[in-house]
């Protein structure tokens, strides 16, 4: 994966794998004329799908893994202080914690995108990322109920 210094990105997408990539890769059109960066795990099907994206690569696994909290939580802030995007982005994956955290103390405005599956309760990492999030977007009515500050886009996928 590549970590080569390019211009300044106007947003930095943070995700896992899967479905959380999955969300973001369906907002290409909003993402594409933009200079980003991403931020994600070197795992083969991350890899196969940013071919010729910029991407700094992420420590996996994140769920419940404290030594990764705190090696992304460096990551977060080094890369953050450096790159200073002028907006950081994610659908929901767990990596999104340290990096919203970073980006509130830097000052930097967050998106976080509630996940399409999540109708009847909140994710974990949507709970986490709450209070250092500038705009929470949200797929299905029934996720206003838990999240009653975010703006309801409808399904992405």
């Amino acid at each position: 994966m590549n970590d080569t210094a390019a211009g300044r990105p106007d947003v930095l997408l943070v995700t896992t794998q899967g479905g959380h990539l999955t969300h973001l890769l369906a907002m290409r059109g909003w993402w594409e004329d933009h200079e980003r960066l991403w931020v994600c795990p070197g795992t083969p099907d991350v890899v196969d799908r940013l071919v010729g994206e910029r991407v700094v690569t992420s420590y996996s696994p994140t769920t419940r893994n404290l030594p990764n909290l705190a090696r992304n939580a460096a990551l977060a802030v080094r890369l953050l202080r450096r790159e200073r995007p002028g907006l950081v982005v994610s659908a929901g994956a767990g990596v999104a914690v340290p990096f919203f955290v970073a980006a509130w103390l830097l000052r930097i405005p967050t998106v976080f995108i509630e996940v399409y599956d999540r109708v009847d309760t909140p994710t974990m990492t949507g709970r986490l990322c709450g209070p250092f999030t500038t705009r929470r977007i949200v797929q299905w009515q029934s996720q206003l109920d838990f999240y009653p500050d975010a703006h309801l886009v409808g399904p992405l996928l």
